[in-house]
């Protein structure tokens, strides 16, 4: 469920659209010049932007980019934009690329509205820029900014964007995007080129990558942060990247391994001496047995706000629903959220394999506060609550204090939730097929 806020770029006129074309090779030169010339303005005055900008390798764009792009291997650039930016402005628009690849961009959009996703990638990074004065902010040409998105991840300008659509002029704020924003693919949905991205009628336009390819891109571009941010004093990086750089140097723990393991510590609570399991006595010891009236219950909250998709929501399931098969004496309750909860389903061992049926509903945005209004409500604290989460709510994360809560994070960044215990989610189902 998404709201129509997308158009296509023929059903506007790109101001900058005559800037596509072949360019003069002296032109080219100049404007690789100031690239290069940017690049060692970064390295001396903001090292990691620098560091991480070198990597990229330089690549001229002008027959199919307006303006200019990344795929995390290469800047694609328009040389005559480039020579219409102030040297300075040069530095931003190449931390504004760097930025990008940084923040992963590109795979973060899940089932978002690709346009209004791009959107609140720039405002996400240029805020961050501006914050941290890397370069000069550009008002050569029209370019996204609003303060109150400053220290926000893109997931969270885009739930306030999405929320809003109603009163914002989306073509409007395209028109202010400073890139071609790429997609998995390596095609463009930004602000030029052609509708579908694919470049000019000849095939020229960004090169595309293999799966394999982006595999090993995504790791070398995660070394080459940690690498670049060495040596850098905390504080003087966006908020974003220092949260990035600690969740991938935290240990994480496997996902299927922390649920079995809290569930296992919820059963352990209700075990007691006071009525004795039959299956122990023909032994001389006597085991615990559940506590009268007692229960295990368990709560899944999977987020629905865009990002999740119901398919991948369906898989997590899938794999809950097996690992829980191997306990007895459990209810576990399903719920589906985004602003709101939806669709509660109740299920235990006598229907677990029902799980695979459940419907999914949701794709506003992201607010933990209703899993424990609903919970509130109801008047039910769980002994262990599990939530599926992207982990970018638009406010805060909840009531830390009112029961036992396991975070499994989706995607890639990961934020670190600030309470309860959690895990990165891996498809243990489909890594055994590959298997």
């Amino acid at each position: 469920m998404t709201k129509n806020t997308s158009t296509t770029n023929n059903d506007k006129e790109n101001k900058l659209a005559h800037l596509v074309g072949p360019t003069d090779p002296q032109v080219d030169n100049q404007a690789r010049e100031r690239l290069i010339t940017a690049r060692i303005g970064l390295l001396l005055r903001h090292s990691f932007f620098g560091n991480l900008a070198t990597r990229l390798e330089l690549v001229n764009a002008d027959e199919w980019c307006p303006t200019a792009a990344t795929d995390g291997k290469r800047f694609y650039y328009n040389a005559r934009f480039i020579m219409m930016l102030r040297k300075k402005e040069v530095e931003f628009l190449v931390g504004h690329e760097v930025l990008h690849v940084v923040y992963d961009h590109m795979d973060r959009r899940g089932d978002r509205d690709p346009q209004l996703w791009n959107i609140a990638d720039d405002y996400c990074v240029n805020a961050d820029l501006k914050r941290h004065n890397v370069g000069e902010f550009i008002t050569t040409v029209p370019c996204l900014y609003n303060y109150k998105y400053e220290n926000m991840p893109a997931e969270q300008v885009y739930d306030d964007l999405y929320e809003n659509a109603e009163f914002i002029d989306v073509d409007q704020l395209l028109e202010q995007m400073l890139d071609e924003h790429m997609d998995g693919d390596g095609e463009g949905e930004g602000a030029g080129g052609d509708e579908d991205g694919a470049g000019d009628k000849e095939g020229k336009g960004p090169v595309k990558m293999s799966q394999a390819e982006k595999d090993e891109l995504k790791q070398e571009i995660k070394e080459a942060i940690l690498s670049a941010a060495e040596g850098v004093e905390a504080g003087n990086l966006p908020k974003g990247v220092e949260r990035m750089i600690k969740d991938m140097t935290a240990p994480v723990m496997d996902w299927n391994e922390l649920i079995q393991s809290n569930v296992t510590s919820s059963f352990s609570n209700d075990y007691s001496f006071m009525k004795p399991n039959r299956r122990g006595w023909h032994m001389d010891a006597i085991l615990p047995g559940m506590t009268p009236g007692e229960e295990i219950e368990a709560d899944v909250f999977i987020d629905l706000s865009g990002s999740i998709g119901y398919e991948q929501g369906s898989t997590f399931l899938s794999e809950v629903g097996g690992m829980m098969s191997q306990f007895d004496g459990y209810k576990l309750r399903v719920h589906c959220f985004d602003t709101a909860v939806y669709n509660t389903k109740e299920y235990s061992s006598d229907n677990m394999e029902d799980i695979e049926q459940y419907e999914m509903y949701g794709g506003g945005g992201t607010d933990f506060d209703c899993i424990f209004n609903h919970l509130k409500e109801e008047g039910r604290v769980p002994k262990l609550l599990i939530v599926f989460t992207d982990g970018y709510p638009f406010g805060s994360w909840g009531d830390e204090d009112y029961c036992d809560t396991t975070w499994i994070i989706h995607g890639d960044p990961n934020p670190n939730p600030p309470f309860g215990t959690f895990a990165l989610y891996e498809d243990h189902k489909n890594k055994a097929r590959a298997a």
